[in-house]
């Protein structure tokens, strides 16, 4: 591992640099305002992969935002690792909570700050950084390819068309993701499952106009109100979900399954003051494990309507909207569960109202096998890199494309994530740590070997 560590500290400045301009793009996918800036990212991205050895780099359009591809084939004989990850973010309102402005990546504490930090561009950068140090030192034991796109905090709605469309040119032995995370540095983690996703959006419609609140307010229904109450009845007393049919095909885990998911180094005080909140809360008779990462969710992601403006204005409102997004495990089908939230939340509504469900994406939950090859070589990987072992995990958030390249393109994925839950994912100042970082360009040229040599045996 000398080479590799000796490789990272030449070319520190350099790495930091090249990710920070990276950062710097406002590729946000879900507002259409940015859509020049989420192109510049995809062209940075591919001469990038150009610059680090990669061939046939192209920057592929699709019926919404390019697909950037590249690979280098050393050998046809040997193995091949598909790289994915992808280069949008989300959006980084509320503007005013950031310390620091989103796009300006700013290093405090040994963390970068800067939205996308660590989702994804941090992480992915890393794969590319570390090709370019196998192809540097002329280490590159096996065959590579790169898939990144930017549609994967919009539902990766294109890619895919792109996969049916080139099964051929993916064709690889594993899929090999850095999108999520580690228990710690000091305890790391490979994840072993995701949950699968079915987002929405809802709209109660009361008048046809918002209303002056004393001459209407009592006699008209407030769809605020309404809403309000709808929401609170999809969880009962112990917060279960309350949808008819929603836990049909959920299975209960094992003592055994329960029992090892719990062994992970866990400490609630310090959850609880990272967050900064006096109590948890959650499906009764399930830890903060079980809860995060193997039972399915219903969450509010944001809820409006009426006056939200500075000062007051007394209407009551025409209509109230929410986006709900609900986490599903194994066997639960996305398309399934977003009918079933339909078909209730119609039926729960008032006769005052009127109920649209507008359905946005949707993915499957996977679980990936610890006995493949592929993560023999990430466990040896990361044994080395971190000098103890991966605690295997299931995690809490969802990647739809990976139940997609199995059905595709018949392939495993392996999921070595180098960021922390403390990241502040998807919300105002988002980090991601410059030991990570390195960690992860240190890491992953020992999992190609790994994989390479677990292969030929």
């Amino acid at each position: 591992m000398q080479h590799i560590t000796a490789y990272i500290d030449q070319n520190k400045e350099r790495l930091l640099d090249e990710l920070f301009a990276l950062l710097r793009f406002p590729s946000v996918s879900a507002d259409p305002k940015y859509k020049a800036d989420v192109l510049k990212t995809a062209e940075f991205v591919a001469q990038k992969l150009r610059e680090s050895g990669a061939d046939e780099v192209e920057v592929c359009q699709t019926a919404g935002y390019p697909i950037v591809y590249g690979e280098k084939i050393i050998d046809s004989s040997r193995p091949t690792v598909l790289v994915y990850g992808h280069y949008d973010v989300q959006p980084p309102d509320p503007l005013e909570l950031w310390k620091t402005p989103p796009f300006e990546p700013t290093v405090r504490d040994g963390k970068i700050y800067a939205r996308g930090a660590c989702d994804d561009k941090g992480q992915f950068y890393m794969h590319v950084k570390a090709f370019e140090l196998m192809m540097q030192t002329n280490t590159l034991p096996c065959n590579i390819k790169f898939m990144i796109e930017g549609e994967e905090e919009v539902g990766s709605n294109n890619l895919g068309i792109f996969v049916k469309q080139n099964k051929e040119r993916l064709k690889a032995d594993v899929v090999l993701i850095s999108d999520t995370a580690m228990i710690s540095m000091e305890h790391p983690s490979l994840e072993t499952g995701l949950r699968g996703l079915s987002y929405l959006e809802v709209e109660v419609t009361g008048p046809n106009r918002d209303l002056h609140s004393g001459v209407y307010g009592g006699a008209v229904a407030n769809p605020a109100t309404i809403l309000a109450k709808m929401i609170a009845s999809l969880h009962d007393e112990n917060n279960h979900i309350t949808i008819p049919g929603f836990y049909d095909k959920v299975i209960e885990l094992t003592e055994a399954e329960r029992k090892a998911i719990n062994n992970a180094p866990y400490d609630e005080d310090e959850y609880k003051k990272d967050l900064d909140v006096t109590e948890l809360w959650g499906e009764t008779g399930y830890t903060t494990f079980e809860r995060t990462g193997t039972r399915p969710t219903l969450e509010v992601n944001g809820i409006w309507g009426g006056y939200t403006g500075e000062g007051a204005k007394t209407v009551l409102p025409s209509k109230a909207f929410a986006k709900i997004s609900m986490r599903l495990v194994p066997n639960q089908v996305s398309d399934e569960i977003t009918e079933l939230f339909t078909k209730h939340f119609e039926s729960i509504a008032p006769k005052s109202v009127k109920v649209t469900v507008k359905p946005h994406h949707g993915g499957e939950p996977v679980v990936t096998p610890t006995d493949s090859i592929a993560y023999r070589a990430a466990e040896k990987a990361i044994t080395e890199s971190f000098g103890k072992a991966p605690i295997p995990t299931r995690g809490g958030g969802s990647i739809p494309i990976v139940a997609l390249f199995e059905a595709e393109l018949g392939i495993k994925t392996v999921l070595m994530g180098f960021g922390l839950d403390s990241d502040a994912l998807h919300s105002p100042n988002e980090k991601y740590d410059i030991f990570n970082y390195y960690k992860g360009i240190e890491t992953i040229p020992l999992f190609h070997k790994y994989f390479a040599e677990l292969s030929a045996e």
